[in-house]
């Protein structure tokens, strides 16, 4: 009988556990970000080594601009689980937001880390996307006295070519308005258009005409051919 009432108590306690996890991920997902976030933490401390809640912790906290918080807990992850490469993506994220917010004499100091979480999550999968579009950005955005290269940016750009056509161009129309090479972005992106033909290549090309090209008339054209 004690058996039993054990077993019983032990049951209700993992399925009172398991409820509270899934409504905290409900929560999640309306974006309930305190109220979640509460239901994690108290299921993080029943469950220490638990990947999801920690990794749930570490997205609320980077939605709430808390670099430094969502560092510690993706770091946690990254070191635990070292060959799971979106952890070293989340790592690498969250510390480039962080040098973005930060005085660039610390920001510099913090580029090998970024670098590093990013180039591991690429190396670990070879079919993560994110990952490329990240090392696409850093090596564009980065002067190139740190490491900032258009080669390196095309080569992810190209890998993510390979990976998803739409993803390809519009990385690399990404590269040509950095550069201000306008007539090759709007090659690129009407190529990334024509084959998702979703708001985000819609938004890319419009910006493209209406703000850097200044054509209003191309841009009006495609607004048109869009909504119909």
């Amino acid at each position: 009988m004690k058996i039993k009432l054990l077993f019983f108590l032990f049951f209700s306690t993992v399925m009172i556990a398991q409820s509270n996890f899934e409504r905290a991920e409900k929560l999640y997902s309306e974006n309930k970000l305190s109220e979640s976030k509460k239901l994690f933490e108290d299921y993080l401390k029943a469950n220490p080594n638990h990947s999801k809640a920690t990794e749930y912790l570490g997205d609320i906290a980077g939605k709430e601009k808390k670099w430094d918080v969502a560092i510690s807990y993706y770091e946690k992850l990254k070191e635990k689980f070292p060959s799971i490469a979106n952890y070293h993506y989340k790592f690498g994220g969250a510390m480039g937001m962080k040098a973005k917010n930060v005085n660039k004499f610390k920001a510099l100091g913090m580029i090998d880390d970024i670098e590093t979480a990013f180039l591991t999550a690429a190396k670990l999968d070879e079919k993560h996307i994110d990952t490329r579009w990240a090392l696409v950005m850093l090596y564009i955005e980065l002067p190139g006295i740190v490491g900032g290269s258009e080669t390196k940016a095309q080569k992810y750009a190209t890998e993510l070519l390979n990976l998803s056509k739409v993803d390809g161009y519009l990385a690399k129309g990404y590269i040509d308005v950095y550069f201000e090479r306008y007539t090759k972005a709007e090659n690129n992106y009407k190529k990334a258009h024509e084959i998702g033909n979703s708001n985000t290549t819609y938004e890319k090309l419009y910006d493209l005409y209406l703000n850097k090209m200044k054509n209003k008339t191309k841009a009006d054209q495609l607004k048109k051919e869009f909504k119909n």
